[in-house]
């Protein structure tokens, strides 16, 4: 039997790409490369970001889990930037030294709170959530920023626990963090629904501990079959399986 939303007393939620989004991050670069005299296409920038999170994120990684850390979140995503600079021939113009730093600011600027935004339909599904009377926690590769930006944006105090890969050592897919997620809440997986955008991080690996998962698809460059907003699981109490 399908169940619906409200067979679910707990609500876990990605952040990233599901709760909230960076939507200029090509113009944060290519003011940040003009700042430094180089100037670059925004739209061959937004090309690049757009490839670089096709290899480097969108992939199925369903084995070999590695012990996450900040550490090694900062340097994932400074591969992917160094990916979009090389291509964008920056190399060409400034040493390897440089664009290590350079590799390692744009991590700063991307984690902080600044630049992020909601996606519209956050604050009134977690309204909506709270209201009904819902449990809602979240499980999320992010850096160690993740807490101060929800605070930042307003929507914090919504959420308990708040699981964040860097501070727990484990990271998506590696099915442990959801079962650490229950472990947090006290509840079990079948009182459990999960979303989030990821295929194999947010639909694959909480089936593996019995959490029912649905996908949520927020830019047009995602295939795929899921919901394009959250307010959807409320619209004739939408079921899921």
């Amino acid at each position: 039997m399908r169940k619906a939303i409200q067979d679910y007393p707990m609500i876990y939620l990605d952040a990233g790409d599901t709760l909230l989004t960076i939507p200029a991050a090509q113009t944060i670069l290519k003011q940040y490369l003009q700042l430094r005299s180089v100037d670059r296409d925004e739209s061959h920038i937004n090309e690049l970001f757009t490839e670089a999170f096709r290899l480097f994120y969108y992939v199925n990684k369903q084995d070999n889990f590695v012990v996450c850390s900040p550490e090694s979140d900062r340097e994932f995503w400074v591969q992917l930037y160094k990916y979009v600079l090389h291509k964008l021939g920056i190399h060409e113009e400034w040493t390897e030294e440089e664009i290590f730093d350079c590799c390692h600011e744009l991590y700063d600027i991307f984690t902080a709170p600044e630049y992020y935004e909601l996606f519209d339909d956050v604050k009134p599904f977690l309204e909506q959530l709270k209201e009904r009377g819902f449990r809602i926690g979240i499980i999320s590769n992010f850096a160690p920023t993740l807490k101060a930006i929800l605070a930042d944006k307003g929507i914090l105090h919504y959420f308990d626990p708040v699981l964040v890969s860097t501070e727990v050592g484990l990271e998506k897919p590696d099915p442990a963090i959801f079962k650490l997620a229950l472990e947090r809440a006290g509840i079990e997986a079948k009182d459990v629904l999960y979303i989030g955008d990821h295929e194999t991080n947010d639909v694959w690996a909480p089936n593996q501990v019995g959490i029912d998962a649905i996908r949520i698809i927020r830019y047009s460059y995602h295939t795929g079959e899921g919901i394009r907003t959250l307010l959807e699981l409320f619209q004739d109490q939408q079921a899921i399986g």
